[in-house]
């Protein structure tokens, strides 16, 4: 500490004595957080995993309540997470009981009892740490008022990851609401890796605006730098294949000479595949287990209590353990397969050591060569401390349409003041009255082609006061059962016969299922027995080679700013060094049959193959973007009568095939394909249909749960495909429709990034017309007509192919057979 006297003027004796206690000396930024709280500002907290975060947001709470003890809810704590608030709740604990604080400390989620959520309104903690959607829960109540009135302080942990999601615009609205009903209540944001500083101060300003002033910054002091090396396999490197099962014998090697270590994988298929793979290489009996969001609630706090005790020595997780759970005993963080983006890569690697002056240490796994590239741009941008993240964008209409309903039903409103006051947030400061007016009429009414339905009037506008006023205690009642933003796919819960419920798979895996077929879930080879209701009934054990669950959604695409870094690594063999020989060795072959992509150009190559006609397209854009760009070029070439047969798409590289050549590349990738062949194919497609459903569920017209029952994904499609056809036809500009096609243009298709890549190009192509493969689009090559096969046996398939490819790339080298120190592809 570089000044004495503000610390011992900040902190009391006994919370210094506390500090001294503990061997500990408080942070600058935590007496940065005191005096914020001191003069009444808002702050935002940017510091690394270590330095005391958590801390720093409650150090405030925990002195105003000590030294004036009252009753009701002070300090409202925000997780993205159930387990993180949790775990927080556990943490808080150890100074409230050594410093006999008169605080009560509690947590509000999805799993707390309906008894103790009511409790907690006639009578709530000092301290409730909660999630979005539990605070939309309360505040849709008619007591939000009296419940809130003495809130002093709003923690917002991991602000990064809600800010520009769907929770974060439904957050911002419940924050909005809470500033009217405690004007006096400050709000504190705490992250460890922000890639827009001002989105997130715009996101904690109270009129949604960055420059205004009113949120102080306060950044912690830089941790050691993370020690982060590459997986250099001894085994072949695959050239496709997401699973990296052919390092998982070296994975296993590290989880023995560790003490605890996170196994982080990119999707929960890939996670169940890794887990039983670890398990059959476990000769020493290791316990080692699988945590992802699918598995059962029961099984996931079984897994984060058994990890709290030091009693793991490795758990494979998905997601689900990224952000902030304080397991201060990881040795190693493990991450299989390429990491997608920098920022939150450094967000698992965090949960390594959890201290702010020991380097965390991290291995990435890549799972084949694309992935070696993309995994040494993840290290090159870690050494250089720059972070990756998606800019702002408005906030969603649908979650707007479910909060102006829960405000109904918490209080009659006047339009032009729930304007103004949703207008104050950041996702919501650019929304027109046009947008607001449209989403009020259809809560209240429909809208003109929903209007003659009773179901669909939601609100009433009283003649008397001009107030709204929900239409019912009844339609309150399925608001409260059906708030949040988080819309899964439609899954049934698996079971072994009638007992231990093991978590949920999707609808749709479950329907490529017969009786007797055998499948890998909640880390278990089970035997699919039938279908019952909502339930998959199965037994343990099974014969033949498993199948396993695919989660829709579940794929990353790379961001951006790795994307960057691997085009200019491919174009720069000063770069090359560091890559395994046999990387090195593949981007020297390419160099001598055709080129490697620039940073800035748009590497194509064309080339026959039997009687087919392949393009292949390096645009380093991510999988969605260029799904995207699949789609609309092949409708070109229909056009164009080139014949097309299909495409294939991966992070990296686009191939599509067809009967007859391309020519006319300039042509094919012109910006205009984003015109009316972009609206005419999501019009076609089955995308807005799906992209629909979840956009009518957040915006409580399909409701998903009724008392008693629940609805079956079916009859939410079916409910939300008769709705979707009503409104295209009789009203296409429906604030839903308005809200589909803006969700669509951002996620599954990824326009804005497609956009930009055209614009980047244009005139800027480098077209390669080649006799034959070239060594570059092997691994895209082996992507196409790949069915789903997993573990050793989707290696090996995949090694004869590439023996196949390699030998049309290079003839040359088989016919003369390898030169002397080749090394082998």
């Amino acid at each position: 500490m570089d000044d004495i006297a503000p610390v011992q003027s900040l902190l009391p004796p006994n919370f210094l004595g506390w500090f001294s206690n503990r061997g500990w000396s408080p942070h600058a930024h935590q007496i940065e957080m005191l005096k914020a709280a001191q003069d009444g500002a808002d702050a935002l907290l940017i510091a690394p995993t270590g330095g005391g975060k958590t801390l720093s947001g409650f150090l405030p709470s925990l002195i105003d309540l000590s030294e004036r003890p009252r009753e009701g809810l002070h300090t409202l704590y925000i997780s993205p997470l159930k387990a993180l608030a949790v775990d927080i709740q556990r943490n808080l604990e150890s100074p409230v009981a050594e410093l006999r604080l008169p605080i009560r400390t509690e947590t509000r989620t999805g799993d707390t009892s309906a008894a103790k959520r009511q409790r907690q309104r006639s009578k709530p903690p000092q301290i409730l740490m909660t999630t979005p959607e539990s605070l939309a829960l309360m505040l849709s109540y008619t007591d939000a008022e009296k419940i809130f009135r003495q809130l002093r302080c709003v923690v917002i942990d991991e602000l990064h990851a809600l800010a520009g999601t769907k929770r974060g615009d439904l957050l911002a609205l419940g924050l909005a609401r809470l500033a009217r009903l405690a004007p006096l209540c400050r709000r504190v944001g705490l992250s460890a890796t922000v890639a827009h500083r001002d989105h997130l101060t715009a996101y904690l300003s109270k009129t949604g605006r960055a420059g205004d002033g009113g949120v102080r910054t306060i950044l912690g002091r830089t941790g050691a730098r993370a020690q982060v090396d590459i997986l250099t396999t001894r085994e072949r490197l695959p050239w496709a294949g997401r699973m990296a099962v052919h390092a998982l014998g070296e994975v296993y090697d590290q989880i023995r000479k560790a003490g605890t270590t996170l196994v982080f994988v990119n999707t929960r298929a890939q996670a169940e595949i890794v887990f039983q793979e670890l398990w059959k290489l476990n000769e020493d009996a290791l316990p080692i287990a699988l945590h992802h969001g699918s598995l059962a609630a029961e099984q996931r706090r079984k897994v984060e209590a058994a990890m709290t005790r030091g009693a793991l020595r490795a758990v494979v997780a998905t997601s689900s353990l990224d952000l902030g759970i304080d397991w201060a005993a990881v040795d190693l963080v493990v991450q299989v397969g390429a990491p997608k983006g920098v920022s939150r890569l450094l967000q698992r690697i965090g949960r390594a050591n959890h201290r702010l002056d020991e380097a965390s240490r991290a291995v990435l796994v890549p799972a084949n060569r694309f992935e070696v590239l993309e995994c040494r741009a993840a290290v090159q941008a870690i050494e250089a401390r720059t972070l990756d993240g998606d800019p702002p964008r408005p906030g969603g209409l649908d979650v707007l349409a479910q909060h102006v309903l829960g405000m109904g039903c918490a209080a009659p409103f006047d339009a032009d003041d729930l304007f103004a006051e949703i207008a104050s947030t950041a996702p919501y400061a650019g929304l027109s009255r046009k947008d607001f007016d449209d989403t009020l009429n259809f809560v209240a009414t429909g809208g003109y082609a929903l209007g003659s339905y009773d179901r669909f009037k939601r609100l009433a506008k009283s003649e008397e006061d001009g107030l709204y006023r929900v239409a019912g205690p009844v339609v309150a009642r399925q608001y409260r059962m059906n708030v949040g933003t988080i819309v899964e796919a439609v899954t049934l819960k698996v079971r072994l016969g009638r007992g231990q419920v093991l978590g949920q798979i999707e609808e749709h895996f479950v329907q490529s299922l017969v009786a007797g077929d055998t499948f890998l879930f909640a880390g278990q080879l089970l035997k699919f027995l039938g279908i019952s209701e909502t339930w998959v009934n199965c037994a343990k054990g099974g014969q033949g080679d498993p199948k396993i669950p695919a989660y829709a959604g579940s794929k990353m695409p790379l961001s951006t700013h790795l994307a960057d870094r691997v085009r200019t690594m491919l174009s720069d063999p000063s770069c090359w060094s560091d890559l395994p020989d046999a990387v090195q060795e593949w981007l020297r072959l390419q160099r001598l049959r055709s080129v490697l992509p620039n940073r800035d150009d748009l590497l194509v190559e064309t080339f026959p193959r039997g009687k087919q006609h392949f393009m292949v397209a390096y645009c380093f854009e991510g999988r969605n973007a260029h799904q995207t760009l699949g789609m609309l070029l092949t409708r070109r070439m229909e056009r164009a009568k080139l014949k097309p047969l299909g495409f294939v798409a991966t992070d990296y590289v686009l191939s599509i095939w067809s009967l007859r050549p391309v020519k006319d590349l300039d042509s094919l990738f012109d910006q205009d394909m984003l015109g009316d062949d972009l609206e005419a194919w999501m019009d076609e497609s089955s995308m807005l249909r799906r992209t629909f459903r979840n956009v009518a569920v957040i915006s409580c017209l399909i409701e998903r749960r009724h008392p008693g029952q629940e609805k079956t994904g079916r009859q939410v499609t079916f409910s939300s495909d008769l709705i979707y056809d009503v409104l295209r036809k009789h009203e296409p500009d429906h604030v839903l429709l308005r809200a589909t096609r803006a969700d669509a243009a951002g996620g599954l298709t990824d326009v804005r990034r497609l956009s930009d890549m055209l614009a980047r190009v244009k005139g800027r192509i480098n077209h390669r017309a080649l006799s034959r493969v070239s060594p570059l689009a092997v691994p895209v090559l082996l992507e196409v007509g790949r069915e789903q096969i997993t573990g050793s046996a989707l290696d090996d398939l995949l090694d004869e192919a590439a023996s196949e490819l390699i030998d049309e790339a290079m003839p040359e080298l088989k016919a003369a057979g390898r030169p002397q120190g080749m090394l082998p592809l």
